[in-house]
């Protein structure tokens, strides 16, 4: 049982937390934030940048909403970049119907629509020419929200990323989503060099499972199995590789039936190994 002091001290942060722009959020949702969306949508309120990085579908997006929300109850702008259009096109309708259509705009390059809107979803390329055109649309922009960040680090298209990191005004909020980040507190160093504070929320819980799959003439087949459905396998594989995935047994049939001279001339199917490691 907590103690008087204890349940003052809580008490006491319920009724700080009821008159925050989260409370008001929080109000507006049909389901209780996870640890890691409070941290970061309160790391924004109390006016840093965040990175948040957490597996797909365990609901990064929820921070980017609460940019949004932070931006339309203090009168600013919030763009929402992306960086392929479907996914602009996606977030376009979502954001429409919740905060309706008047307020939200789109902008892809060959689409513009309500483009002075208080909400723009656009690629990121977009918001660089933006940037470099000194563009009247980025006047009074208060947050920016960059889905899938991790793009940064692609070879063609991550200077863009960059670009905007580096050029976005001093007085904008930038909150980072990304699934596959992996040098997450690197990356987070690197944001808080550049552009200030900048919190770093990390979950590796993963609420939607991933299963691998592949396709093997007409049937789809799971990539790995259970190891306690396998257990006669497990005994047989060394304890130096004990701890990795087993490959599907049946998976292993199917390919050697339907490619029989895999692994003999030349074929390089699951489980090959070239044993001339001298070559």
């Amino acid at each position: 049982m907590s103690s008087p002091a204890d349940r003052y001290m809580a008490a006491k942060a319920r009724a700080a937390h009821a008159g925050t722009e989260l409370s008001a959020f929080e109000q507006t949702l049909d389901f209780e934030l996870d640890p890691f969306q409070t941290e970061g949508c309160r790391a924004l309120e109390q006016g840093h940048g965040v990175l948040v990085a957490a597996p797909t579908g365990a609901g990064k997006t929820v921070v980017g909403e609460f940019a949004i929300h932070l931006a339309l109850a203090t009168g600013r702008k919030a763009f929402y970049t992306t960086p392929i259009k479907a996914l602009s096109n996606q977030k376009f309708h979502e954001f429409s119907r919740r905060w309706g259509p008047e307020r939200v705009g789109l902008l892809t390059g060959d689409t513009s629509v309500n483009s002075e809107a208080d909400v723009v979803v656009m690629t990121t390329e977009v918001l660089r020419n933006m940037l470099y055109g000194g563009s009247s649309t980025l006047t009074n922009l208060g947050f920016v929200v960059m889905d899938e960040v991790h793009y940064l680090a692609d070879r063609f298209r991550g200077a863009v990323w960059e670009e905007v990191i580096i050029h976005l005004p001093d007085y904008v909020q930038l909150a980072s989503l990304s699934a596959t980040v992996s040098n997450a507190e690197e990356f987070g160093a690197w944001l808080d060099n550049v552009r200030g504070s900048t919190d770093v929320v990390v979950s590796e819980h993963r609420p939607v499972p991933l299963w691998q799959h592949v396709q093997v003439g007409p049937q789809l087949m799971d990539l790995f199995v259970d190891d306690t459905t396998v257990e006669e396998a497990a005994q047989r594989r060394s304890d130096k590789h004990r701890d990795e995935p087993e490959v599907n047994p049946e998976l292993l049939r199917l390919f050697r039936a339907q490619h029989p001279r895999g692994g003999r001339s030349g074929g390089r199917g699951p489980g090959h190994r070239n044993r001339r490691r001298g070559r």
